[in-house]
């Protein structure tokens, strides 16, 4: 099951940067998720929500995950999201988005 191991990463990499910003709790973490990972944004957020059940920098933090649909370039130049056939040659177009997994945002609270 992959997804573990994506919800222990995000949450590894969101705590890294609550605790090099010194971070009294983590409020939210944002990451896109491409169509083309093959995740289940539901299965990584249960999971995250378990790994950080014990982590009082995490008691209430939200996992926001945002789905990135696929874009794909060919050597023809079609630009679009087709990822299978090009419309236009007929080629395998190249994916350029869609695959990754990216933290885009860590929403902390510090004290003043």
């Amino acid at each position: 099951m992959h997804e573990y191991s994506i919800a222990y990463d995000l949450y590894a990499t969101s705590r890294k940067a609550a605790i090099d910003n010194n971070a009294r709790r983590v409020k939210k973490v944002s990451v896109e998720m491409g169509k083309m990972a093959m995740v289940n944004p539901e299965q990584v957020t249960f999971l995250f929500d378990t790994i950080k059940e014990d982590d009082p920098l995490f008691k209430t933090t939200v996992l926001e995950c945002h789905e990135v649909a696929p874009q794909s370039k060919c050597i023809c130049g079609y630009t679009g999201d087709e990822i299978f056939v090009c419309p236009k040659c007929g080629a395998l177009p190249e994916l350029v988005k869609g695959r990754e997994i990216v933290v885009t945002n860590v929403e902390i609270e510090v004290e003043d």
